[in-house]
This record gives C-alpha cells, sequence and structure tokens, in this order.
C-alpha cells in the first residue's frame, strides 16, 4: 500500500536525522553554521535532534507496520504536524532574516512540506 510505503520513508528520515544528531551531533548542525563548543550544547542536539528523530521514526515504522484505525491515523498526523510545525517555522524565520542560500535552510522546508503533505494523505 503507497501509504505504508510514504510513512516508511518518512521513517527513515527521521531514523536517519537522529541517528546522525546522536552519533555526530556537530556534523548535524554545522550546515546552519552553528559551533558546538561545549558538551551541553552536544547534549541538546543528541537529545533534539537524535532522541525525537529516533522516536518519531520508531513510532512511524511502527504505525506503518502495525497499526490501525484511529491509532494508525492519530500516529501519522503528529508526525505530519510536528514537520509542518518545522515549515512553519522557517517561514517565521524567514519573516525576520532572509537566508543566503537554498541550503540548508530551504532544502528543508522543502523536506518537511512534502514528508507533511504526505503524511497527511496517509493519514486520509
Amino acid at each position: 500500500m503507497f501509504s505504508d510505503l510514504w510513512i516508511g520513508v518518512v521513517a527513515l528520515f527521521f531514523l536517519g536525522m537522529g541517528g546522525f544528531g546522536l552519533i555526530a551531533p556537530a556534523a548535524l548542525i554545522r550546515p546552519f553554521g552553528v559551533e558546538l563548543t561545549v558538551a551541553e550544547a552536544r547534549a541538546e542536539v543528541r537529545a533534539v535532534y537524535g532522541g525525537f528523530g529516533i522516536g518519531f521514526g520508531c513510532l512511524l515504522g511502527w504505525a506503518a507496520l502495525h497499526a490501525s484505525g484511529d491509532l494508525r491515523r492519530g500516529i501519522v498526523l503528529a508526525a505530519a504536524v510536528a514537520l509542518a510545525g518545522m515549515a512553519l517555522g522557517r517561514l517565521a524565520a524567514r519573516a525576520v532574516e532572509r537566508p543566503s542560500a537554498f541550503y540548508p535552510a530551504w532544502f528543508y522546508f522543502w523536506v518537511e512540506v512534502v514528508g507533511a503533505a504526505g503524511l497527511l494523505a496517509a493519514a486520509a
């Protein structure tokens, strides 16, 4: 089923981001011009990008493989709203500041918009 495949793709995105965030937090955030010079900063990236990504990726993977009905729909909608919220945050940042290049800010904006739209379709 296409919706299961799409949910799986988004799950892999979250798992990849999460794994990278846990293993190499400074490298994950470097394209945004942020340097993680203290342990507390690296711990924060590991928690937010790493832990959140792994958690949501596992939840979406479970939803694609095992959940059904309202539970599946709720998990998928929660992930869609999280991605849409990230994209909205990038738009808010755009209202205040202008990113100098397409990558990374606008690239990830479109990843989040497409991911959220696909998940909304999968939840329908």
